[in-house]
C-alpha cells in the first residue's frame, strides 16, 4: 500500500471498492439493485414479529399511546450460522439484531472487495467506523422489566394478593428478553462496530458516531477523513437501523413526521409525511491510488464530503436551506467540481412537506447559481429518494443514498423514484435545474466531464451531510445482471453427463441452497458451458424469493424430459432448452436470419432495460451520440419525464439513425452470446443496419448513411406544404393492391410487407380517405409515426443526393446474403 504523498491535500479520491447491505425486499447488494433498477416498492404493513397494530394503532393522531401509522419498510429474515463467527448460540437472545446483521453485512462487504479470503491485507490499518443512532432493540424490553415495583404497588392497590401478584409479575417479566451476561455488551450501539473488529479481527479505529438521520454520513465523513490522514488503510463504513420497533414509531408519531396515509411521497403534491425503514449498508473504502494498485473493483469514487450545522434557529428540530446549503457547497468547493456537471441528485428526501421544500431550496441555492447552469433547460439535473421504495431507513439513510448512487454510476443506469409522479407544485421544479426521474434510464456520458452524482442525508438538530460521487471509469464492463432471472447453463458429452448434473443440481437445491448459492451456482454453469459438447440443456429461471419448492420440480422435470425425449435431437419445455448432437454441426442446423425494422417502428424507451443492462449495447449508443451533432441522439430516444420535446424521435432526421443505434444495440447483445446471422434484410431503412450486420460496412459508415439519409428525407419533405403520411394495412395484398388502384384516393401501395399487410403512402387528405375506404371494407390500419410520406414522389428530392452518399460509401459485399428491400432478391456480391 503506497505512502500518501500530499497528507495536507484534502481532496484524495476515495474508492467504494466493496459492500455488503440489508434493506426492505433486498436481503443483499443484487437484491437491493433489483429494487433500485426495477422501481419496486418495498413498504409493507408492520410483521407480525415487530408489533401487532390491534394494541397500538389508532387514525387518531392524538390517541395517547398510539400510533397512527403501520406501514414502513422492514427487512426480510435472513439465516444465520453464529459459529461461522464464533458466536455461542446461547449468547443470540442477549445480542441485539442490529450487531447480527452488522457483522454479516461487513464480512459480506470486504468478500465483495476480495478481502475475505482472497488478498491479504493490513488488518491493523483497517477501521470500522458506523453511524448508530437512538436505542437499541434490547433497551427497551429489557428496561422494561425493571418496571416491576410499580406492577407490585398497583397490583397489591387493587387488592390483589401478594401471591397472585407475585404470579403475575413473573408472567410479565417473562414475556421481556431476560438479564443475561451478555446483555450489556449486546445491547449497546458501539459494540455493533466492536463486533465487527472483534470476530473479522480488524485492528483499525473502532468507533460509531450518531448524528440522527446523519448518522451513516457522519460515519462516512470520518472514514473518508482516517484515509485521507493516513492512519487507515482501509475502512468499513455507513449506517445500521434494524429497529422499527413500537418505541420507534411512538416517536416519530408523536412529533407528527409519519405519513396519515402510510406511505412516503418524496417530492410529491400528494407528500404528507415519512415512513420508517430498516437497513444496514456498509461500504469499503480505499484511497483511489491504493485501489488502482492493488486492482480493487471500484464501484465509485468519493470526491468530496461537505458538513455544516444550521446554526441557530427558531427551532432545532426545523431544517433550514441555508445550513444545507452551505454543507453541499463545502463538498463541491472542496472537489473543485462545478455542480452544473452533476447528473444525479440522491436528496434526503423523506417525504415531510416542510423537509422536501426546505432541501429542494437549498439544492436550488447551489445548482441555481452554477457557472453552467445559466441555461438549466439544458443542464438538468435528475432527483430522486430511494426512501420512497425502502422507508426511512434513519441511521442508515446515508448509507442507502450512496449505495444507491456508487451502482447507479457503476452501472450506467439512472433509477426512478417511486409516488413522485405528481411534483409538489410549491417547488415549481420546471423553473429549475433539477427534474424527477420516475423510470429507470441508461446514464449516457457527457462530452466534458465524468458521470457525478450528490448524495444528501440531514439529521435532527440541524446535523447536515453532502457527499459527492463520481464514476471510475467511463466504460461500462460488465453485465448488470440483477438476478430477477438467472440462467442455469449445463453441458456434456454424454446424455447420462447431462442427466448427471441435473441430478445434483436438484440435490443441492432439495438441501436448502440459499437464494445467494443458487444464482453463484448459476453463474459457474455458464462459466463452465461449452457449446462444443455433444448435449445441451439450458434453464431460464425466474428468481422471486424462496423459490426453492419451484426450482425443483423444473428439474424434475427436466429429468422427465430427458427420459421421454430421449430420441429427439432437440426438444423444449416451456422455459427448459435441449440440444442433442446433431446440432452441434452448423450443417444439421436451421439458419438465421436478421430482419431490421424501417421508420415508423420507433418509441421512446426503446430498448431501454437492455441498454441498461449490456455493456455492448450501451456503447453502440454511445458512438451514436458521438456521431450525432445536433446534441445527444440518446436525449430523443431516452427523454427525461418531465421533457417537453417527446415527440421529436418522430422527426425523419432524428428517429432513421435512432432506429440504427437501438438495433446494432440490439445485434451487439446477440453477437455477444455468438448469435450471428446466415442472411439479413431490412424494412426501407433498416436495410442499412442489415448491411452493417452482414459485414458489409463498418459503424461509422452506417452512422453516416444514416444521418445523411434522415436529413435528406426531412428537406425532402419540409419543402412540401404536405410531406404527407403512411398507414399500415392488414389485408390480403392483392385485394388491397386493387383497391387502392380502383380508387381515386392519390395513395399507393408503398410496402409490400406480407402476402397479408401492405402500406399506403400518399399526402395526408389521400391517406385519410384511403383509411375511411379499407376500414369500411373490414381491413384494420394503424397510422403509422412518420413525417412524410416515404416511397412516394413527396421525398423524391431526397432519391439522388442520397444516391451520391452511397456510391461513395465503403461498401463491401462479405459472405453474409443480404436481401434487398425493392427486388426482394440477394444483392449480388460483386455490387
Amino acid at each position: 500500500m503506497k505512502s500518501i504523498k500530499n497528507k495536507n491535500n484534502k481532496n484524495i479520491p476515495i474508492a467504494i471498492i466493496g459492500i455488503g447491505c440489508f434493506f426492505p425486499k433486498s436481503p443483499g447488494l443484487k437484491e437491493y439493485w433489483r429494487l433500485i433498477f426495477n422501481g419496486e416498492d418495498g413498504i409493507t404493513e408492520v410483521p407480525k414479529s415487530h408489533w401487532n397494530p390491534e394494541d397500538y394503532f389508532n387514525k387518531n393522531p392524538k390517541e395517547p399511546d398510539h400510533v397512527y401509522c403501520k406501514r414502513g419498510g422492514f427487512l426480510s429474515p435472513v439465516s444465520f450460522d453464529p459459529t461461522e463467527f464464533g458466536i455461542p448460540p446461547s449468547s443470540l437472545e442477549a445480542t441485539d439484531t442490529s450487531q447480527i446483521l452488522s457483522l454479516m453485512a461487513a464480512k459480506t462487504a470486504l468478500d465483495d472487495a476480495g478481502y475475505w479470503k482472497g488478498k491479504n491485507f493490513n488488518r491493523d490499518k483497517t477501521s470500522v467506523i458506523l453511524g448508530i443512532t437512538g436505542t437499541q432493540e434490547l433497551v427497551i424490553p429489557l428496561g422494561a422489566r425493571l418496571g416491576y415495583p410499580k406492577w407490585r404497588k398497583a397490583l397489591l392497590d387493587s387488592g390483589i394478593s401478594a401471591e397472585k401478584t407475585q404470579e403475575i409479575i413473573e408472567r410479565i417479566s417473562d414475556s421481556y428478553v431476560s438479564w443475561q451476561e451478555n446483555s450489556f455488551p449486546g445491547l449497546l450501539g458501539n459494540v455493533v462496530a466492536g463486533r465487527i473488529c472483534n470476530r473479522l479481527d480488524l485492528g483499525g479505529t473502532n468507533c460509531v458516531v450518531d448524528a440522527a438521520c446523519a448518522s451513516s454520513m457522519s460515519a462516512i465523513h470520518l472514514a473518508v477523513m482516517e484515509l485521507v490522514s493516513g492512519r487507515s488503510g482501509m475502512a468499513l463504513t455507513g449506517g445500521v437501523d434494524t429497529l422499527n420497533d413500537i418505541f420507534m414509531h411512538m416517536c416519530f408519531s408523536k412529533t407528527h413526521i409519519l405519513s396519515p396515509t402510510e406511505d412516503i411521497r418524496p417530492f410529491s403534491r400528494d407528500a404528507d409525511g415519512t415512513v420508517l425503514g430498516e437497513g444496514v449498508g456498509i461500504v469499503v473504502l480505499k484511497r483511489l491510488e491504493d485501489a488502482e494498485e492493488d486492482n480493487d473493483k471500484i464501484y465509485a469514487v468519493i470526491k468530496g464530503v461537505g458538513s455544516s450545522s444550521d446554526g441557530k434557529s427558531q427551532s432545532i428540530y426545523a431544517p433550514r436551506a441555508e445550513g444545507q446549503a452551505k454543507a453541499l457547497r463545502t463538498a463541491y468547493c472542496n472537489a473543485g467540481i462545478d455542480p452544473a456537471t452533476i447528473d444525479l441528485i440522491e436528496a434526503h428526501g423523506t417525504g415531510t412537506k416542510v423537509g422536501d421544500i426546505v432541501e429542494f431550496q437549498s439544492l436550488c441555492k447551489v445548482f441555481g447559481k452554477s457557472n453552467k447552469n445559466k441555461n438549466i433547460s439544458s443542464n438538468k439535473c435528475a432527483l430522486g429518494s430511494v426512501k420512497s421504495m425502502i422507508g426511512h431507513t434513519k441511521a442508515a439513510a446515508g448509507a442507502a443514498g450512496l449505495i444507491k448512487a456508487a451502482l447507479s454510476l457503476y452501472h450506467k443506469a439512472l433509477p426512478p423514484t417511486l409516488k413522485a409522479d405528481n411534483t409538489d407544485p410549491e417547488l415549481r421544479i420546471d423553473e429549475s435545474p433539477f427534474y424527477l426521474n420516475t423510470e429507470t434510464r441508461p446514464w449516457f456520458s457527457k462530452k466534458d466531464h465524468p458521470r457525478r452524482a450528490g448524495v444528501s442525508a440531514f439529521g435532527f438538530g440541524g446535523s447536515n451531510f453532502h457527499v459527492l460521487v463520481e464514476e471510475h471509469k467511463p466504460k461500462k464492463r460488465d453485465i448488470s445482471w440483477d438476478g430477477s432471472i438467472e440462467i442455469v447453463a449445463l453441458s456434456a458429452s454424454s446424455k447420462n453427463g447431462i442427466v448427471k448434473l441435473v441430478s445434483t443440481l436438484k440435490s443441492s437445491i432439495d438441501k436448502g441452497m440459499s437464494n445467494k448459492e443458487f444464482s453463484k451456482t448459476a453463474a459457474d454453469t455458464r462459466t463452465d458451458f461449452s457449446f462444443n459438447d455433444q448435449h445441451r440443456l439450458l434453464f431460464v429461471i425466474k428468481q422471486p424469493l424462496n423459490s426453492s419448492g419451484y426450482r425443483s420440480r423444473l428439474f424434475d422435470e427436466a429429468l422427465d424430459a430427458l427420459s421421454a425425449n430421449n430420441q429427439k435431437g432437440a426438444w423444449n419445455l416451456r422455459n427448459i432448452y435441449y440440444g442433442g448432437p446433431d446440432y452441434v454441426n452448423p450443417e444439421n442446423r436451421g439458419k438465421i436470419a436478421f430482419m431490421f425494422p424501417g421508420q415508423g417502428s420507433q418509441y421512446t424507451q426503446m430498448g431501454r432495460d437492455l441498454v441498461c443492462c449490456f455493456p455492448e449495447a450501451l456503447e453502440v449508443m454511445e458512438i451514436a451520440n458521438s456521431k450525432y451533432n445536433s446534441g445527444y441522439l440518446s436525449d430523443y430516444i431516452y427523454p427525461f419525464p418531465a421533457q417537453t420535446d417527446k415527440d421529436a424521435l418522430k422527426n425523419t432526421d432524428i428517429a432513421q439513425p435512432a432506429i440504427g443505434a437501438v438495433s446494432l444495440a440490439m445485434l451487439n447483445i446477440l453477437q455477444g452470446f455468438g448469435i450471428k446471422p446466415d442472411a439479413a434484410c431490412g424494412h426501407s431503412y433498416g436495410e442499412l443496419p442489415a448491411l452493417y450486420a452482414a459485414g458489409w460496412m463498418d459503424i461509422d459508415t452506417l452512422f453516416d448513411l444514416s444521418i445523411a439519409r434522415g436529413n435528406l428525407m426531412a428537406s425532402a419533405g419540409r419543402d412540401k406544404d404536405d410531406s404527407g403520411t403512411m398507414l399500415a394495412v392488414k389485408a390480403p395484398i392483392d385485394e388491397l393492391e386493387d383497391l387502392i388502384n380502383n380508387s381515386e384516393t392519390g395513395a399507393i401501395l408503398a410496402n409490400n410487407n406480407s402476402p397479408n399487410q401492405g402500406v399506403l403512402s400518399g399526402p395526408t387528405k389521400s391517406i385519410a380517405l384511403a383509411d375511411k375506404i379499407c376500414r369500411q371494407k373490414g381491413f384494420k390500419t394503424i397510422k403509422l409515426s412518420v413525417s412524410a410520406a416515404f416511397h412516394s414522389s413527396l421525398v423524391k428530392d431526397a432519391q439522388k443526393p442520397f444516391a451520391r452518399q452511397v456510391q461513395n460509401a465503403d461498401i463491401v459485399p462479405s459472405e453474409v446474403t443480404v436481401f434487398s428491400n425493392t427486388t426482394g432478391m440477394p444483392y449480388p456480391a460483386d455490387s
